[in-house]
């Protein structure tokens, strides 16, 4: 009985620590940055979903370089937001405007801004994939 509280233990804390990683990690890179999904609908175009999330980005921060596996539609709800689209020279969006982000392309934003920036991101993407793939 001992040994099997011992391993139960050793379980445990190997998922901890692991859980742990993964969580610093992903903050690490998203430092500043936060995304709440509003809503995910399948659509009638078989194998495809619908996501729709505000992401909050504080003054200063940066979303890390990375694609979508289909297309991004942006909404500048609040702030400032810079994004660097593929090899495009950098546009510098404001409340109320909005971008088009095709499938697969690599792309950032940026709060260059004093206070928050909000956007609001409508997904049409691939089913069953990553939502958002870090770019190399």
């Amino acid at each position: 009985m001992e040994k099997k509280k011992d391993i139960l233990a050793g379980i445990i804390i190997i998922v901890a620590l692991t859980l742990l990683t993964i969580s610093t990690s992903a903050s690490a890179q998203q430092q500043g940055v936060k995304r709440n999904d509003l809503q995910r609908h399948d659509l009638s175009i078989a194998g495809y979903e619908t996501v729709q999330a505000r992401i909050d980005f504080e003054p200063g921060a940066p979303a890390i370089k990375h694609k979508h596996p289909g297309e991004e539609i942006i909404y500048v709800l609040e702030g400032l937001l810079e994004y660097q689209v593929a090899d495009k020279p950098p546009v510098t969006l404001k409340t109320g405007d909005v971008l088009f982000i095709p499938a697969g392309t690599v792309h950032s934003a940026k709060n260059v801004g004093t206070g928050i920036a909000r956007e609001l991101a409508t997904y049409v993407v691939e089913k069953g994939k990553p939502l958002v793939v870090p770019a190399n």
